[in-house]
């Protein structure tokens, strides 16, 4: 080899020398320049949660009505879905037994009577003794007793609506025999309006009391959700599905129908575990149930900490072990970050 060629060689060998010098101070220089980041100071899950759930719209009162007293039903004036007005004649039984069962009543009242004054009298004159006295009495009062019972049963031989409403089911018709204190009618109280009713499960109803404010998409009725509050809760679950039903009292509309479908979104607390609350965003590295989060320090320099995830609401995840109250996360851009790298901190909203 020449002498030439060995100084270019040792040329070539210096300037490849300085260039890998000066890419790795230039590196360096770069590693030191903060990162922008959006982070984040967790806080515990325990915060408002928004449950869903659908129902059926239903009257609030559902009257079922019937007669007191046997019979054949003379006349049914209303079909199912017939709005009627308070005082009305629903349905009406043949009163011809009644009313024999009344007159019949009223003549033994009056014979006992006209028996307990003869009684009386002799009594007084010393002819009967008290017990005589004490029995004519006593089948005179039985028999006004009996007057009461028929012309109760006389009066309530008609069926009269006790409020404005709708008929929601008809069971009887004309000619028909029916027995006492049969169901013949289920009249729907429109003057006490119209409720969703919604099942629920028991954590979700045991987390909502009466009162509380709802809102209510009815697509029947508008495509725009309406306020409403939580009017009733059973206090016992159903004995076949086992839920809860929970009543949400809806404002006045003439669209409103039994039976039409409709579900409510109600905010209520979260149960406080301990969890702690970070968007899904600032995980990485996931793996049967664990992760990895960024957290921040003083010096605005990002460390690696292992997270046991839990459940998933919202796009929020539940940190059940690995992060405090008041940790600082990395929210987005985790994956141009590396331990130890310093920051920008860009404040994010949850």
């Amino acid at each position: 080899m020449t002498l030439y060629s060995q100084k270019s060689l040792a040329l070539v060998a210096m300037v490849l020398l300085t260039a890998c010098g000066q890419s790795e101070a230039d590196e360096k220089r770069a590693s030191d320049e903060p990162i922008p980041a959006a982070t984040i100071v967790v806080s515990s899950a325990s915060q408002n949660e928004t449950i869903t759930a659908a129902g059926t719209v239903r009257l609030r009162r559902e009257t079922e009505l019937g007669f007191t007293t046997s019979g054949q039903v003379a006349s049914v004036r209303y079909e199912e879905g017939d709005r009627v007005k308070r005082g009305a004649l629903l349905a009406a039984l043949d009163t011809s037994t009644v009313s024999a069962d009344l007159e019949s009543a009223k003549a033994e009242r009056d014979r006992a009577q006209a028996e307990f004054d003869r009684i009386k009298s002799l009594y007084a004159d010393g002819w009967v003794t008290k017990a005589r006295l004490e029995q004519a009495e006593a089948a005179t009062r039985a028999a006004k007793a009996q007057v009461n019972a028929s012309g109760f049963a006389s009066r309530t031989a008609q069926i009269t609506a006790p409020s404005n409403g709708i008929i929601l089911t008809r069971n009887i018709d004309a000619g028909q025999i029916v027995n006492a204190g049969t169901t013949a009618l289920v009249l729907g109280e429109t003057d006490k309006g119209f409720v969703l009713k919604v099942p629920m499960t028991d954590a979700d109803a045991s987390r909502i009391r009466t009162g509380m404010r709802a809102n209510v998409a009815i697509t029947a009725i508008s495509d725009q959700p309406f306020e409403s509050i939580v009017s009733e809760k059973d206090g016992r679950a159903d004995e076949q599905t086992g839920t809860f039903e929970v009543s949400f009292r809806l404002p006045g509309n003439e669209k409103l129908r039994s039976g039409q479908l409709g579900t409510v979104e109600i905010e209520v607390t979260r149960s406080d575990d301990g969890a702690i609350a970070v968007p899904a965003t600032a995980i990485f590295g996931v793996r049967s149930g664990e992760g990895l989060v960024f957290v921040v320090d003083e010096k605005n320099r990002v460390k690696q900490r292992n997270v046991v995830i839990g459940e998933l609401t919202d796009d929020v995840l539940e940190i059940t072990s690995g992060l405090n109250d008041s940790d600082v996360v990395v929210t987005r851009g985790v994956e141009k970050l590396r331990d130890g790298d310093r920051i920008k901190p860009i404040r994010a909203s949850k």
